[in-house]
């Protein structure tokens, strides 16, 4: 069986401090202000939401989440 070396002619770039730069794209859920609801996001995209007022999550994550995540 022979193996395939398929990136042995692949050239790599160190990044600068030899690390990756954030990404600054929205990923988990978000409290909404303007809206009053939980979002949410999946690499910057809305994905998902629900109110304030219709959500299910506990009542402690809710209250972390707006605290830690408004937008």
């Amino acid at each position: 069986m022979i193996q395939l070396d398929l990136f042995d002619d692949l050239e790599m770039e160190p990044v600068d401090g030899g690390q990756a730069l954030p990404d600054r794209s929205l990923n988990g859920f978000y409290y909404e202000r303007s809206s009053d609801k939980f979002a949410s996001f999946a690499l910057g995209s809305r994905h998902f939401e629900v109110s304030a007022k219709e959500c299910e999550f506990p009542k402690e994550w809710q209250k972390r989440i707006k605290q830690e995540r408004a937008i």
